[in-house]
């Protein structure tokens, strides 16, 4: 009997991507790596970007429209809400800690930039982010990737397609499980791109980091606060959560989500990422499409752990590094502005770097202090957003074992 080849696993594979994609990037000339290997991620990361508004449209209604009754949707509405909201005020309180411990922003010697008046207009109103879940134009927010509005829009027409009668309700629910399924094969067709895709992605992101060692030496103390901060969360905080309230096995779980965790890293993108993440936790986890199609297009959208840690720490890093001192109050400023400026985080490259202007503004610190953490913000971006995506998947393995589901962890 022929004996079965073994497949090389895809955790394996993006991780040997990654491995010749920073050699690439350090030792090719950078105009060869922007010429002949970055499209390699331009297109990966299109594909992605392709999959994710009809993917979330999709999963949601087909999802929601299984629940069954306005009480199952609360709860688990409720059950979700709570859970993003422990998670990422968790996050935020460990960063404040390191960063009153460490305070890596004292006498660090670094030079505080000029302004940069372009930074003044990414201040948006955290009003205005919750006023836009309700879209005057379905087809605009999709077109545009406001997720919020689509994510409102799918929950709406979800509910409404269980208060029909039959044979409609059997009928519309049927027709939106066909296309989710048929969005599902698709995104296994781009998965097995993701090795090369990761390889064009970090490859370009290297070679444009030429003086990274230099501004490292400086900048040390707070990349390594952030960090520190990140790897806390995703290994003490949010495992020891996936045990006490799921009794599932938190490292099982990391162990399915290894190759999405690898290329959130390398994306620096939970919007991008999503696809994968829900293949992975319902492939591999086990959790049912009713719960992954609800919590992790959500968690991918409002659930920014990584990027709610590292405005903290960067807030009071520029505090530091300006002399400014921060009393208890302006703190809880901070932890509180920094939990809402997450939430209106949009899941895409910088995103969070963009946010940090709101929680500066809201203590009345200098906004060209993002000036400072601007060198080393794209490196410390591919950590917070597979803490982002890690947090999102632990939700839904949580959220699935309360409602009594049995998972593969």
């Amino acid at each position: 009997m022929e004996r079965k080849k073994k497949k090389f696993p895809l955790h394996w594979q993006i991780l040997v991507s990654l491995i010749l994609a920073v050699l690439a990037g350090s030792f090719l000339p950078p105009l060869f790596v922007a010429e002949y290997v970055s499209w390699m991620g331009d297109i990966f990361l299109r594909l992605l970007k392709m999959l994710i508004i009809p993917l979330v449209f999709f999963s949601i209604i087909s999802g929601i429209s299984t629940v069954g009754s306005a009480g199952s949707l609360g709860r688990l509405g409720g059950k979700t809400i709570l859970y993003y909201l422990t998670t990422s005020l968790f996050a935020i309180l460990t960063g404040l800690i390191l960063v009153n411990l460490i305070q890596p922003g004292v006498n660090a010697g670094i030079v505080i930039p000029e302004k940069l008046p372009e930074l003044d207009a990414t201040a948006g109103s955290l009003g205005e982010t919750l006023m836009q879940m309700i879209p005057t134009n379905i087809v605009e927010a999709m077109a545009s990737g406001n997720m919020l509005s689509v994510i409102f829009f799918a929950i709406i027409l979800g509910f409404f397609i269980t208060q029909l009668n039959e044979p409609h309700k059997t009928k519309l629910s049927s027709t939106f499980d066909a296309l989710f399924e048929l969005m599902m094969k698709v995104t296994h067709f781009v998965i097995l791109l993701t090795p090369i895709g990761v390889f064009g992605i970090v490859a370009g992101v290297v070679s444009e980091q030429h003086d990274l060692l230099a501004v490292g030496e400086t900048m040390g103390k707070y990349m390594l606060t952030v960090i520190a901060g990140l790897f806390f969360h995703a290994f003490v905080l949010l495992p020891l959560m996936v045990i006490l309230f799921g009794r599932a096995k938190p490292y099982a779980h990391l162990k399915n989500m290894s190759a999405v965790l690898l290329t959130a890293f390398s994306t620096s993108s939970s919007g991008a990422t999503l696809p994968l993440t829900m293949n992975a936790v319902e492939t591999r986890s086990g959790v049912s499409k009713k719960i992954c199609s609800f919590t992790l297009p959500l968690g991918a959208t409002v659930n920014m752990d990584g990027t709610a840690l590292y405005e903290c720490v960067a807030a009071l890093f520029i505090a530091q590094a300006y002399g400014i001192e921060l009393g208890f109050a302006a703190q809880f400023t901070v932890v509180v502005t920094a939990l809402l400026a997450s939430i209106g985080a949009a899941g895409i490259p910088m995103a969070g770097l963009v946010m940090i202007s709101i929680v500066l503004s809201a203590v009345g610190l200098p906004l060209e202090g993002v000036g400072l953490i601007l060198a080393v913000d794209r490196i410390l971006d591919m950590f917070r957003t597979a803490v982002n995506v890690w947090s999102d998947s632990c939700g839904a393995v949580i959220i699935a074992k309360t409602e009594g589901e049995e998972l593969a962890v």
